[in-house]
């Protein structure tokens, strides 16, 4: 088909479903009605010839020829918002979606002040964010799915931007009234001790292994959890978790637990925002950086 006889305006539709999988969610996405974005839908499907979306048990899916199309309609759709978008951006009357990927720390630590900040200036506004732990970032922020990615480390390519938000260090968490609270923490202490580990938490404890090792000792993994289980299995066990600090109190605020400072001078742990440089003059991604720099400057 040519592109002369085709509604732009279905493109916006098609992209929406295809992130939301859900024609009540895209809807919603784009303050539509579920049966315009249904109409939109049947208009894209007789004009390429393509069912493009399969109803599921758990939402659309999207055919091979809906799969294709995915990339270049949103590569284009976001050249576009550049193009139209200029140099103006005022988010107290903006309408629109950011989607940002964050890492358990940030999820903790930043995403409340994060939130509060964005809503504060501009009320219609919506932040979606993602988990970052089984995301190629890289990836998602190539194809436009991310606006912008939070986590331990800058993306390591020319194509990016990154900016530090957070610099924190490594404690060892153990719940109240612990045993070895009444003791120094040694190299001996922390490696007879059973370590709950992180999973997904994209931070390395290596320079812990390291500095045990060094003193002809090595510690025992006996749990792996998601950082959602971490303080109730701490405070239910022996275990000692080594944790960066502002998590650990925001931990502390549910759980009966206390920190420690490790016996030696251990690696800083960072949070870190990266995005695509193709966005950095972006008014609306500017704004959206900003305020999470100002947000986060507290913490």
């Amino acid at each position: 088909m040519r592109l002369r006889n085709l509604d732009l305006n279905l493109l916006l539709v098609f992209d929406a479903v295809m992130r939301e999988r859900s024609a009540v969610r895209a809807a919603s996405a784009l303050a539509l009605s579920q049966p315009a974005v249904s109409h939109a839908l049947n208009r894209l499907r007789h004009a390429l010839k393509d069912r493009l979306f399969v109803r599921t048990p758990s939402g659309m899916l999207p055919t091979p020829r809906a799969e294709a199309l995915a990339l270049p309609i949103r590569k284009a759709l976001n050249e576009l918002q550049l193009a139209v978008e200029g140099d103006q951006f005022d988010p107290a009357q903006a309408n629109r979606r950011f989607t940002i990927a964050v890492n358990n720390y940030a999820a903790v630590v930043a995403v409340g002040l994060i939130l509060a900040a964005a809503r504060a200036q501009a009320p219609k506004v919506r932040l979606t964010l993602l988990p970052s732990g089984t995301l190629n970032l890289a990836d998602r922020l190539d194809r436009g799915e991310l606006d912008l990615a939070i986590s331990s480390r800058a993306l390591e390519s020319e194509r990016f931007a990154s900016q530090r938000l957070i610099e924190d260090r490594f404690v060892a968490v153990l719940r109240a009234g612990h045993p070895a609270l009444r003791k120094k923490l040694t190299a001996e202490l922390l490696a007879g001790l059973p370590h709950l580990a992180i999973t997904s938490s994209g931070e390395n404890l290596d320079f812990v292994d390291a500095w045990l090792q060094a003193r002809n000792a090595e510690r025992t993994i006996a749990a792996d959890v998601p950082y959602l289980s971490a303080g109730a299995v701490l405070v239910q066990s022996n275990m000692v978790a080594i944790l960066g600090r502002k998590l650990a109190l925001e931990f502390r605020r549910a759980y009966p637990i206390e920190m420690r400072e490790l016996p030696f001078d251990a690696a800083k742990l960072q949070s870190v925002m990266s995005w695509h440089r193709r966005f950095d003059d972006m008014p609306a991604h500017r704004w959206l950086r900003d305020t999470i720099v100002a947000a986060t400057a507290g913490i």
